[in-house]
């Protein structure tokens, strides 16, 4: 992974909610939060609560605390949150302790089988009255790059947003094509939020993606944040930056709104 991190966890697959509870499911697997280069930022504050809304615990998937909090913020705007850890059965994420054995998990998860996955759980949400026809998907980092693959590979989805996902890179036959390769193939609009100061995604990576885009006359945007470093959404880490992780939360309220995903 071209990354500086881990945050494959971070995926929260929405189909919004058509009845009068509004909810979010997580799992039991996995507490804690992400692996990661830097140190938890005590001075974090995920104190999302819980009231008004019906929240529980299955096991089927497992992400850490602040992809729960994550699906406690969409599920207080009216979205039925669901947030799939796609490596449960690589490996018990819980357990890594360095960057490089969660590289090794990564590299035993193909991108078949997270497609599969995201499908399992948008069927999962449709049983549990999840609106399937108003789809939306966000992921950060190694599912940045998943909300792409997934924006071009279901046929249900109405948009993603894609939190600093890879764009480009190696290929191999568990991670076949890049987000670029795919761009003919979107199904779904997708807005990709990138930082300028991103060790592990060049700007001029971003920079080409754009323009394949309009190039391909595609309604897909990419904003980049002048001088944000990876990870600037997450606000448990010393890489948390509030103007541009609130901009792009204000920026994804909107994009679902347009596009038929709220």
């Amino acid at each position: 992974m071209a990354t500086n991190e881990l945050e494959f966890e971070a995926k929260s697959l929405m189909p919004p909610s058509e009845f009068s509870r509004r909810g979010f499911l997580t799992t039991s697997l996995i507490a804690g939060f992400t692996l990661a280069t830097g140190p938890v930022n005590a001075q974090s504050v995920i104190t999302t609560d819980t009231a008004g809304l019906t929240a529980g615990e299955v096991k089927i998937f497992g992400v850490h605390e602040h992809i729960k909090d994550v699906c406690r913020r969409f599920a207080k705007m009216g979205y039925y949150a669901v947030a799939p850890e796609l490596f449960a059965r690589a490996t018990d994420v819980s357990k890594l302790t360095t960057i490089d054995e969660g590289r090794a998990a990564a590299a035993k998860v193909s991108d078949k089988q997270v497609m599969s996955d995201l499908d399992s759980a948008t069927a999962f949400a449709k049983t549990e009255k999840g609106d399937a026809n108003r789809l939306g998907i966000t992921g950060f980092c190694y599912g940045g790059r998943v909300v792409w693959l997934y924006s071009a590979h279901s046929p249900t989805l109405k948009a993603g947003v894609a939190w600093y996902g890879r764009l480009t890179g190696p290929t191999n036959e568990m991670q076949p094509k890049n987000p670029i390769d795919l761009i003919d193939s979107l199904k779904a609009p997708v807005l990709g939020l990138y930082g300028g100061a991103d060790q592990g995604i060049p700007n001029a990576d971003v920079e080409k993606m754009q323009a394949a885009l309009k190039a391909a006359k595609r309604p897909s945007e990419i904003v980049l944040y002048d001088g944000a470093p990876h990870g600037f959404h997450a606000d448990y880490r010393p890489s948390y930056r509030e103007t541009p992780a609130k901009d792009g939360w204000q920026r994804l309220r909107g994009w679902f709104q347009q596009n038929g995903a709220a």
